[in-house]
């Protein structure tokens, strides 16, 4: 069963029917998770922020959410997540589909392994099938980008322009609070796992004017249009 984690601006798959919704009781707490019919196929969607959304980043049960589509027996995962953009020539809105992490991120609850000692192979953390798939659907919408380092921030609050700067001088392309440990762990359960993100603001100290709230709401509402047709556009 295919999975799809939707974030900020998609707390709601549209194109789901036939949907059921029920909260799933795991070894690490709960989630609400809703299965129904896309395209002929059944699907499960995960909000990532509650149902409804009221958990910030670094709130989130990272945990609860990849194990309940685990117990479910979802075999791929994609998260939508709406970032931020280091790389200047980034449009507002745009669509990136990342290859590479880079993890700012502190306290978070990020494995499930406990009293044992695990590793995981992490060196790609976004699958590349899954990428390859995304990265051809992208073609009904132009403007998208199809490789990237995400550079996963703490939150709930949005970076300094000091920390823009870091990110941008480490070799980062956008900026977000949820990829992490969200794509960790479903390494871990050995679930494809890919993003594909939405750019709805330029990072913190770009002009000499603060990052305007405001303006986020109208890109978030215009890139989610370009991610649903993105999954209508997918094989």
């Amino acid at each position: 069963m295919k999975a799809v984690i939707g974030g900020t601006g998609f707390a709601e798959f549209d194109d789901l029917t036939d949907i059921t919704g029920n909260v799933v009781k795991t070894s690490f707490g709960d989630a609400y998770l809703e299965r129904g019919t896309f395209r002929g196929e059944t699907m499960a969607f995960v909000p990532r922020h509650g149902h409804p959304p009221r958990q910030t980043p670094h709130r989130i049960n990272y945990r609860a959410n990849i194990q309940a589509l685990s117990d479910i027996g979802a075999d791929s995962i994609i998260a939508v997540n709406a970032v931020g953009g280091v790389d200047a020539s980034l449009d507002v809105p745009s669509l990136v589909i990342p290859d590479q992490i880079i993890d700012y991120t502190s306290g978070r609850e990020h494995t499930f392994f406990q009293g044992e000692i695990q590793h995981i192979d992490f060196t790609y953390p976004f699958d590349q099938a899954l990428r390859d798939q995304l990265i051809a659907a992208t073609g009904s919408v132009g403007n998208a980008t199809h490789k990237g380092v995400y550079g996963c921030t703490q939150g709930p609050r949005l970076e300094t322009a000091a920390e823009i700067e870091r990110l941008r001088r480490d070799g980062c392309d956008i900026v977000g609070m949820t990829a992490m440990p969200e794509a960790a762990l479903a390494r871990e359960r050995e679930i494809p796992y890919a993003s594909l993100c939405v750019v709805v603001n330029q990072g913190a100290g770009f002009n000499d004017a603060p990052v305007a709230l405001d303006e986020i709401g109208a890109a978030l509402e215009e890139g989610m249009q370009c991610v649903r047709e993105v999954f209508r556009s997918l094989v």
